[in-house]
C-alpha cells in the first residue's frame, strides 16, 4: 500500500467536518442565548387545569338530570332472604351482628326510624329469614326479595302497568298496610308496600 493511501486513511476526518460543526455549534449557542418564555411549565399546567375544570362545570350546569316517574319508591320496607336453617342463622345474626331477632316472630326483626322530612312520622324496615323451600318468593329463583315502600300503591301499580311491568293481580291488605308484587326484567320478585301510619 502506497504512502498516499495510508496518509488518507489515517487523516483525522474531523478536519473535513469543521465548518459543519462550527455551524451547528453557532446555532446551538443562539438557541441557548434566546430569552426564555415568561410562562413556566407550572403556570401552563395551572391554566390547563382551570380550563378543564371550567369545561366540566359548564357541562354539569347544562346537563339535565333524568326525569323520574311521578310515583316512585320512598324507601326500603324490608329485606327478606332464604336460609337452610333459619333458626340457626337467625341466632348467628343476633349474636354476631346484634340484630334483635324476635320482634315480629322467631326469624324476624324490625328497624324503626323517623322520616327525614317529618321527624314526627315513624317508619320501619323489616329484616326476615325464610325457609329455603318457601314459595313466598315464587316465581323468582333468587334467594332474596326486597320490599320497597311507596306512597300510593294503587297509583304505583297503574303507572307500572302502563309501561309494561309484570304486575301480579293479587293485592293484599294487612294490619300494617297494603302489599302487591311485581317481577323485574331478570326475574327477581319485588314486594311493594304502602304502609299504614306508624309503620
Amino acid at each position: 500500500m502506497n504512502a498516499k493511501i495510508l496518509t488518507r486513511l489515517f487523516q483525522n476526518p474531523l478536519h473535513r467536518s469543521e465548518p459543519a460543526l462550527a455551524t451547528a455549534s453557532t446555532a446551538a449557542s443562539r438557541l441557548h442565548n434566546q430569552p426564555k418564555p415568561r410562562w413556566g411549565s407550572k403556570a401552563l399546567l395551572a391554566v390547563f387545569s382551570l380550563g378543564l375544570a371550567g369545561g366540566f362545570a359548564t357541562a354539569m350546569q347544562t346537563r339535565e338530570p333524568p326525569a323520574l316517574p311521578a310515583e316512585r319508591v320512598t324507601g326500603i320496607g324490608g329485606i327478606f332472604f332464604k336460609a337452610q336453617d333459619p333458626k340457626a342463622l337467625g341466632t348467628w345474626y343476633r349474636e354476631k351482628l346484634g340484630i334483635a331477632i324476635g320482634a315480629m316472630g322467631p326469624n324476624f326483626s324490625i328497624f324503626k326510624w323517623r322520616d327525614q322530612e317529618d321527624s314526627k312520622r315513624a317508619g320501619s324496615t323489616v329484616w326476615a329469614l325464610f325457609k329455603s323451600d318457601s314459595k313466598y318468593f315464587d316465581p323468582s329463583k333468587a334467594a332474596f326479595m326486597i320490599n320497597y315502600r311507596v306512597g300510593s300503591l294503587d297509583r304505583m301499580l297503574s303507572q307500572l302497568r302502563k309501561v309494561g311491568v309484570n304486575v301480579e293481580t293479587k293485592v293484599k291488605e294487612d294490619f300494617n298496610g297494603k302489599f302487591a308484587w311485581i317481577v323485574d326484567p331478570e326475574g327477581n320478585k319485588i314486594e311493594l308496600w304502602e304502609p299504614k301510619e306508624g309503620f
